[in-house]
């Protein structure tokens, strides 16, 4: 994959790098949201990295080993910056990881169905317990020194950041609240995502619940900006220029578009999931922590309508997950996208599929330089 020049200042406008472009190395200020559980795909965060933009990879499922692989080939596939992204670890979780048959019968029970119907095995309390330790993944990404460390639903531990100033590897938080992202500043992130209650996937609170930090993109990211002295990344309800063009004008700056990259080919998702984005169908999505524990925004299909009554009594992550695993596994597999958790945020139906994701990204520029003739740098002037 042939690298993509860096254009002169002078032709970097009106869409140029700007403060996170600048602090993470990249032409454009467009980051590619990372997507965990086999969603994610190095050709993917290459194909971005190479377009000029960030691209990046979910790795909170991976193992230790699996991380110091994957950081070797994400370098092997681009010479540009990329990211790496860690879940944090929530209150309560590792409690139910510990206990002493986190399987319960009754957690299988309620699943026994799906599991017949998709012809697997329930997984047992070993298959739970075999789940990477947050540590140890830290760990060998610092080894690793990825240019971009990125972090979901908590603050970095201090640690990682004395660490990675050390290395010169960027630490970018997510925040779900203006209090969040003051917390991430005063933690030593060197940047700021400011994840709307319209973003698809997993939601990051960390500091209330998430029913009580629902703020939609268009409303937290002005408030973030506001609050905040290092540079701020709009994410959820982004897919096209007009999205780009409204986060910049409110004070973010770059965006992180995670459902519109999704759709292209070069993303981990089943062919049902790309199927179901840029439909009518995708215009509806609903918060679930039905498929892994945590909550998370995505299309609602037979399995969450069936399922809904139980929101409230599946275990928490990571041991719901691991308790769906095999069934999401085998639905992507089969081609039966009723029991497939398809994430999506609330601009999903403007996803439309794209030849590649390098291409999606060019159109997104070039109709955000459309509607943003008056830009200077990526801010509107006063």
């Amino acid at each position: 994959m042939s690298a993509v020049p860096t254009p002169p200042a002078a032709e970097r406008h009106p869409l140029g790098p700007g403060r996170f472009g600048e602090l993470v190395g990249t032409a454009l200020p467009v980051v590619q949201g990372p997507f965990g559980g086999g969603l994610s795909s190095v050709a993917l965060a290459a194909a971005v990295s190479e377009g000029g933009g960030l691209g990046s990879y979910g790795a909170h499922i991976h193992t230790p080993e699996e991380i110091t692989a994957l950081v070797a080939r994400l370098r092997a596939a681009t010479d540009r910056p990329f990211a790496v992204n860690l879940w944090v670890p929530q209150e309560g979780e590792a409690e139910a990881l510990a206990a002493a048959d986190p399987m319960t019968a009754e957690h299988v029970e309620r699943l026994r169905p799906y599991y017949e119907e998709l012809g697997v095995r329930p997984p047992s309390a070993g298959d739970v317990r075999a789940w990477p330790d947050f540590d140890e993944q830290l760990d060998a990404l610092l080894a690793a020194a990825p240019p971009v460390i990125s972090l979901v639903m908590g603050l970095p531990p201090r640690r990682l950041v004395a660490e990675a100033r050390r290395r010169g590897i960027v630490v970018v938080g997510t925040a779900t609240t203006v209090d969040e992202a003051v917390a991430l500043e005063r933690a030593g992130a060197d940047a700021v995502v400011a994840s709307g209650s319209d973003a698809g996937g997993h939601r990051g609170a960390f500091l209330r619940p998430v029913r009580e930090s629902l703020v939609g993109t268009f409303s937290l990211v002005p408030q973030v900006a506001d609050a905040v002295t290092v540079p701020v990344v709009a994410a959820g309800g982004i897919a096209d220029g007009r999205g780009i063009a409204a986060a910049l004008a409110l004070g973010a700056d770059a965006v992180q578009i995670g459902t519109g990259f999704l759709a292209t080919r070069e993303s981990g998702a089943s062919e049902a999931h790309r199927r179901t984005l840029g439909t009518a169908e995708s215009r509806t999505t609903v918060l679930t922590r039905l498929f892994s524990g945590r909550t998370a925004r995505g299309i609602p299909n037979r399995f969450v309508r069936d399922m809904a009554a139980h929101e409230d009594h599946v275990p928490p992550y990571p041991v719901q997950n691991a308790l769906m695993q095999p069934i999401r596994r085998a639905a992507a597999e089969q081609d039966r996208p009723e029991y497939v958790n398809l994430w999506a945020g609330q601009a999903a139906a403007l996803a439309q599929e794209s030849p590649s994701a390098e291409a999606y990204l060019a159109d997104l520029v070039t109709d955000a330089r459309k509607r943003l003739p008056g830009l200077t740098g990526n801010r509107l002037p006063a």
